[in-house]
């Protein structure tokens, strides 16, 4: 399996943050423009950027819908876009705007039959369905921008949606994300060897290329925040790593 390097902003009224943890108090503000960013990204060889609308996941009537359809047009890559997106009508309106991939969450847990539907719909290469998740007892899916858990067991939600037509899920182990700590490679091993043919996004505290070098031929993609705005590494090293 190819693992491509996914480069990732999140998006608060239009300006580049990043949250710990998912916590909107918890929040480091970057002096960089979202499409600046993005074209430099796009230049350093990224096939595929990841955006996050946090002002949408918050409240679905803000959605920056004319940012994300004008960083749509100007990029000559693929753009995929999530951030509490919950309806038909959002998902139409982003693709319609030139987003290729739209990243679903709680719906998948607190509506499956419009999850079903919308897979059905749009197509499975279309949509990607993230299911957030934290260590209790075992695995179980957070929601809401990670606001509350579900009672919902994370293997049993891929296996359901997996028997359905399902492709391409993004999981975050909630507990890494933004930390820089590094991944959760266990997490990750273990859905590859159980679901084989679904493509997984990793996400969530990837700190080092070594996270990198893990992850390579286990998920399809790597998405990178943090690490590429403090510099850790570049989106070329990045890509380097991932290829070898």
């Amino acid at each position: 399996m190819k693992s491509e390097l996914i480069p990732a902003l999140d998006l608060i009224d239009g300006q580049v943050v990043r949250l710990v943890k998912g916590d909107y108090e918890q929040k480091k503000l970057y002096k960089y423009e979202p499409l600046a960013k993005f074209k430099e990204y796009e230049k350093a060889g990224a096939s595929w950027l990841h955006l996050v609308d946090l002002t949408g996941a918050k409240e679905p009537s803000k959605r920056q819908l004319i940012l994300i359809e004008k960083l749509a047009k100007e990029l000559n890559v693929n753009l995929q876009v999530g951030g509490g997106i919950r309806t038909k009508d959002e998902i139409k309106a982003l693709l319609d705007c030139g987003v290729k991939r739209v990243i679903i969450g709680s719906i998948a847990i607190k509506n499956p039959e419009l999850c079903l539907e919308i897979l059905k719909e749009f197509g499975n290469e279309n949509i990607v369905l993230a299911l957030d998740t934290i260590l209790k007892e075992d695995y179980v899916v957070a929601l809401n921008a990670w606001q509350e858990t579900s009672d919902k067991k994370l293997m049993e939600v891929l296996d359901f949606y997996s028997l359905r037509g399902l492709k391409h899920i993004l999981c975050t182990d909630i507990s890494k994300d933004g930390t820089l700590q590094g991944v959760n490679i266990k997490l990750y091993k273990l859905i590859h060897e159980i679901f084989p043919h679904i493509c997984i996004q990793a996400s969530g505290g990837v700190a080092s290329l070594k996270d990198l070098e893990n992850l390579k031929g286990i998920c399809s993609g790597v998405i990178i925040g943090k690490a590429l705005l403090d510099g850790v590494f570049s989106v070329e090293e990045g890509i380097r790593c991932l290829a070898n």
